[in-house]
């Protein structure tokens, strides 16, 4: 019998949660039965998505009273991001959905005043003597519990308003996590090593965070053609930069906050990414991974995820077919949905490009970026096309527009030369940064780059 079972509800990417354990030698089986959920040595309900299609997918399979006799026998439970929610009795974002109720709570929406999904790294404040240990995890979530339920211990994060990062009830032995053990590096790792050996007294983890917040993210990009690393200027004169698998686990060694992976001939060529190229970079990765290129339908994104990726990306089909953004966001979530805008300025505007940059696809590319953030996107990665690949600098003026314009996080992109063009992009409001030749000739590195970044006061995951 596998040492862990995880549950198949059809609403999880379970490639990052399969390779995490593999990782630390379980053997694992991933089912959608009943039966071999309810006969497991110990359980685990990811999920990514909506809470209702979450719910209704647990219970066509009858997978809901397999949990919940599981759970009667003191089965360890693991339960993960929607995973988590699912065992609730409710959830602001599907009201007529009734959860598990499992947890006497009702998760609700995150407020207003802050970007909503909630993504990226945040401090995770424990109690200790459990499971969970102080320390900096991956989040992605629009929805959570305000309060803690009686019986349980709680660990807890801020983003507007304190909200529960985990819960524990070690007598029933149930541990579940809004963030994403899986996709949390070293500390996340460790989290999930304990609950496999059922062992209490979590340390502090080492990179604990001084005040809880979302940190400001370095991503490498990986932009990818016939499986290989490519960087050019302006989307052309492309060049080789090494194996995707290899860069990627370098990066994240460096203290890389994640990962994005763009197939830059895909929409051009009429082809899909590689799903294989996804699946190797996966097996080694412990923080998130982002990918994108030729994703034009549900099925398309689906396949993605499957192979490993947390998040996907679009762009020119997005901008041929804005129904794809509430397709991508009914069946998955808006935190797994990227907006790619390649903007290229225009007098005192941008358009928005499609194909590569090959061609225009949107006379206005901030006006598109806020459709698509209220179409579902739940993130904008914003690329200045005029500074790709120059090492110029960010087109600030783009980036605070398109701040303006949207509710949801926005990655900058473009023109990533140098130390304190990443700090002017930060201190401009940028979420995250991204940047590729920088990494790939060996001009610096993520770690270079956080140690200036701490000296200018802005606060980084280390």
């Amino acid at each position: 019998m596998a040492d862990v079972v995880i549950v198949d509800s059809g609403v999880a990417n379970l490639a990052s949660i399969t390779s995490a354990f593999r990782r630390l030698g379980a053997s694992v089986t991933v089912t959608g039965d009943a039966q071999q959920v309810r006969e497991a040595t110990r359980v685990v309900l990811p999920g990514v998505g909506a809470f209702g299609a979450g719910i209704a997918a647990l219970r066509a399979r009858r997978i809901d009273a397999a949990i919940t006799a599981a759970v009667a026998d003191r089965t360890p439970l693991l339960g993960v991001c929607l995973g988590m929610q699912m065992l609730c009795e409710a959830s602001e974002e599907t009201p007529e959905a009734r959860g598990l109720g499992l947890i006497r709570c009702t998760c609700r929406r995150l407020p207003g005043g802050v970007r909503v999904p909630h993504l990226g790294w945040n401090a995770v404040t424990a109690v200790g003597g459990g499971l969970v240990a102080t320390g900096v995890a991956a989040f992605a979530n629009s929805y959570a519990l305000r309060t803690a339920p009686a019986g349980w211990t709680a660990a807890w994060t801020t983003h507007g308003v304190p909200f529960v990062a985990a819960l524990e009830k070690a007598g029933d032995r149930i541990l579940v996590c809004q963030f994403h053990p899986e996709l949390s590096g070293a500390y996340g790792e460790a989290l999930l090593e304990r609950w496999l050996a059922g062992a209490t007294g979590a340390p502090v983890a080492a990179d604990a965070a001084s005040a809880p917040g979302l940190l400001p993210r370095i991503v490498p990009c990986l932009d990818v053609k016939d499986g290989r690393v490519v960087k050019g200027v302006q989307f052309q004169h492309l060049r080789d930069a090494g194996d995707p698998a290899s860069q990627a686990a370098l990066y994240e060694s460096q203290g890389a906050d994640e990962i994005v992976v763009l197939d830059v001939a895909a929409s051009a060529e009429g082809r899909a990414t590689q799903i294989e190229t996804v699946t190797r970079v996966r097996e080694g990765l412990r923080i998130p991974l982002t990918v994108g290129g030729g994703v034009r339908t549900v099925d398309d994104a689906r396949r993605l995820l499957a192979a490993g990726a947390d998040k996907v990306s679009v762009n020119t089909a997005a901008i041929e077919r804005p129904a794809l953004l509430p397709e991508l966001a009914a069946n998955f979530g808006s935190q797994c949905v990227v907006l790619a805008i390649d903007a290229r300025r225009t007098g005192t505007a941008w358009e928005a490009l499609t194909h590569g940059g090959r061609r225009a696809g949107r006379a206005d590319a901030v006006a598109w970026a806020r459709e698509g953030s209220e179409l579902g996107a739940g993130e904008i990665l914003l690329t200045s096309w005029d500074r790709d690949g120059t090492r110029a600098g960010p087109d600030v003026e783009l980036l605070r527009a398109v701040l303006r314009a949207v509710r949801v996080p926005v990655i900058a992109s473009g023109g990533i030369g140098d130390r304190g063009h990443v700090a002017e992009a930060f201190l401009a409001g940028a979420d995250a940064v991204l940047a590729a030749s920088v990494f790939h000739d060996g001009d610096d590195d993520v770690g270079g780059i956080k140690d200036e970044l701490s000296l200018r006061g802005i606060r980084v995951r280390r």
